[in-house]
């Protein structure tokens, strides 16, 4: 180490001019560095979705699930695998063990799925593979309501997402409680009759009018002829102009036996705002993008796009998370502000002004190394990042301050700057490594952790690492080489004078002051270190006992009071989407204006992957923690007051931090006949009503509900030309 500190003082202007380059090069990174709220994890998890109009459970599970299960049974790496049967689709879920290649899982998925496509019914929808990724969490949800008609308010939700998904930083834009567009066919039953025709030829000449010919190509003396034979049903005059029915030179056409509309597909959700109908574009950012860009880009473009909307639609922002990095931000530059200061204010009462501009430079030095580092890594500027740098703020500054506080004391012997601060490098040198060392021992081994949360938290160990490294260069070369441009000696006072004299020429326990005072405590404890050993056994069982008398329990990620909460409504019935939406409006109506609530956003319906108890969700917007109660005590009362609609459970979750974990306690029964297995879940949740102290308890068995089942003659059907698919289009016709 001696070598290089001389190298270092041998070229102090390269250093200097290093310096300099290390501070810019960290200014810009510190800019440009992609930011963000949670650090971009990979959760081991994949699920497949497939659905099939109309299927029943039963049917869904051994026509969908079966052939998907008996495909992705093959799959390497899966540590568990979940298959959901319900009305109209399937779900297959796969966990897969800590540390998986996500890129590898997903091939190896999408081929399983591709082999078990020929056994899978030809209705079916093209089955789905889906990574379940922070990454691709939205990051702004814009909710466009207000009294228009719900075609205009698509029209402008398409717009917008087109827009939106130009933007550089944009992944994809979802728009949640939109209904696709389509054109309605009215025939009535006794024209079928009068012009005899039957469901085949109806269908047949929809589906072979409907389709776009690749007739080849043609190879001529004056070149290659592309043909295509352009068949696809673009309007609703293209669907009127369809003949039904050809004899002789007489055609039928649809304009003449049906009625044709333009509408919409039946619903299956309903969103809302305060109230208000609404549509809510879900904006995700592409990875590495910087989320405080994205919002603002995206806030830009629905700003100009709104000056050709009606003045009755409404922009309401939710889940902005770049507002939560910014306050981070924010507040990092703040504790870096005041560290420096608070550093710098000690050190000139106790050293003076020039070695309080050294020491002071040493934190942002280490700061911006560190960031410039992790940019260069390819890495983010997140949470946990943000976490560690205001951690580590207090630990950058103690080698620069034991370095410049010796220097000093060889300043004012007399000794020349440059050689005094070398001198000091080097004298501290290995006292400093070590005592960095050590520290960064403890949280080295945090790099090779496992799992969804060591993915979540390596950036911790990783920030911390490479600023306090920074903080080692900072000093024992950059600061020294500096003190030794920029270094002099300070005037200083007769009692400092006789106080650095009597410590180190004479006897410092005949100092005065809080010197002297240290000094004969040492002395003190050196001659009894049985007595300080016990003392420390003391302390150290008093605090294990204390901890468990009055500790409050573990959790991973502080609780913070949050800004969002989020009401999920269950019920344990075949309701239709409209008595879902009543039971939905009856809670929102109640919600609106509570008490710490800002704005209330209502969606009726669950997703494919939901609960099927789930009826709808209702995402609060609470107003700011200091003019509010508790969110703790809003939940609670949420809960009671939701408890007085008969037929649902109102579950309420706030905002939470770090990486998802689901719910605390999960309990799985297994049983060969489902009445034993649903009675035995009945007495597990008659017990835990008895212990208490369990909220939001759910239950996966399946929702009681109503089937007809319309069973076919076949010997008697074929007496009057019909058969099975025969009946069926019938019904869905």
């Amino acid at each position: 180490m001696r070598a290089v500190i001389d190298a270092a003082f041998a070229r102090a202007r390269v250093v200097v001019m290093l310096l300099v380059f290390v501070l810019t090069f960290g200014g810009v990174a510190y800019v440009q560095i992609p930011k963000e709220a949670a650090p971009e994890v990979p959760i081991p998890v994949i699920y497949v979705i497939t659905t099939l109009e109309g299927i029943a459970p039963e049917d869904a599970e051994r026509l969908l699930i079966e052939p998907l299960e008996t495909e992705l049974a093959s799959v390497t790496g899966v540590d568990e695998m979940r298959a959901t049967a319900r009305e109209g689709s399937a779900s297959v879920t796969l966990e897969f063990d800590a540390g998986f290649d996500s890129d590898e899982a997903l091939d190896s998925v999408r081929e399983a799925v591709d082999r078990a496509r020929p056994d899978l019914p030809d209705d079916a929808t093209e089955p789905s593979v889906n990574e379940v990724n922070t990454a691709l969490f939205p990051v702004l949800t814009a909710i466009l309501s207000g009294p228009v008609p719900e075609r205009a308010l698509n029209q402008i939700a398409d717009t917008l997402q087109d827009r939106l998904e130009a933007q550089p930083g944009v992944l994809e834009v979802d728009i949640g409680g939109a209904r696709d567009e389509l054109v309605e066919v009215l025939i009535d039953p006794t024209i079928f009759e009068t012009y005899d025709i039957s469901f085949d030829e109806l269908i047949g000449q929809i589906q072979r009018n409907n389709r776009l010919i690749a007739a080849g190509a043609i190879e001529t003396g004056a070149g290659r002829i592309v043909l295509k034979v352009p068949g696809l049903i673009e309007d609703i005059e293209d669907v009127m102009a369809l003949p039904v029915k050809v004899r002789g030179d007489t055609v039928v056409t649809f304009s003449e036996v049906a009625t044709i509309r333009r509408s919409f597909e039946d619903p299956t959700g309903f969103a809302r705002i305060d109230g208000q109908p609404a549509l809510a574009l879900e904006i995700k950012k592409r990875v590495g993008a910087n989320i405080i860009e994205t919002v603002e880009t995206a806030k830009r473009v629905i700003e100009e796009t709104s000056a050709d909307w009606p003045e009755t639609v409404r922009v309401d922002y939710m889940q902005d998370q770049s507002e939560y990095v910014r306050d981070i931000l924010s507040d990092l530059e703040a504790n870096v502000i005041a560290a420096v200061l608070l550093v710098m204010i000690v050190v000139i009462w106790a050293l003076g002004w020039r070695p309080s501009v050294l020491v002071g430079l040493a934190i942002p030095g280490a700061f911006l190394s560190g960031v410039g580092a992790l940019w260069a890594m390819g890495e983010t500027m997140n949470i946990v990042v943000l976490f560690s740098l205001i951690m580590v703020v207090g630990m950058l500054v103690d080698g620069a301050i034991v370095t410049t506080e010796l220097a000093d004391r060889k300043l004012q012997q007399g000794a020349a700057a440059p050689a005094a601060y070398a001198a000091a490098a080097k004298r501290m040198a290995w006292p400093i490594i070590a005592s960095t060392v050590t520290t960064l021992s403890v949280f080295f081994p945090l790099l090779f952790w496992t799992g969804t949360v060591g993915e979540f938290m390596r950036f911790l160990p990783l920030t911390v690492i490479l600023t306090l490294s920074a903080s080692l260069a900072m000093a024992l070369v950059f600061i020294p080489v500096l003190g030794g441009v920029i270094g002099r000696a300070q005037p200083q006072s007769a009692a400092a004078k006789r106080l650095l004299h009597e410590s180190e020429a004479g006897d410092p326990r005949r100092a005065g002051g809080w010197t002297g005072r240290y000094a004969r405590l040492v002395e003190w404890a050196v001659l009894r270190p049985w007595a300080v050993l016990g003392l420390a056994v003391a302390l150290l069982i008093g605090s294990v006992g204390g901890y468990a008398e009055y500790g409050r329990g573990v959790i991973f990620f502080p609780e913070v009071e949050p800004d969002f909460m989020q009401v999920t409504l269950r019920a344990r019935d075949n309701f239709s989407i409209h008595e879902q939406d009543t039971l939905v409006r009856a809670v929102e109506r109640r919600l609106i204006r509570y008490e710490g609530v800002e704005t209330v956003y209502a969606r009726t319906g669950g997703t494919q992957r939901a609960d099927e108890e789930v009826i709808g969700t209702l995402q609060l917007e609470l107003t700011e923690w200091d003019t509010r109660r508790p969110a703790e005590e809003i939940g609670a009362d949420i809960r009671a007051e939701m408890a007085e609609i008969p037929g649902i459970e109102a579950e309420v979750q706030a905002q939470q931090q770090g990486p998802s974990q689901g719910k605390p306690v999960q309990l799985e029964l297994r049983a060969s006949d489902p009445e034993v297995q649903d009675a035995a879940v009945e007495q597990v949740l008659a017990r835990m009503a008895g212990i208490g102290g369990f909220t939001d308890v759910t239950d996966t068995r399946p929702l009681p509900g109503v089937e007809w089942s319309l069973e076919l003659d076949r010997s008697q059907a074929a007496r009057f030309g019909a058969d099975v698919t025969l009946l069926g289009q019938a019904v869905q016709l």
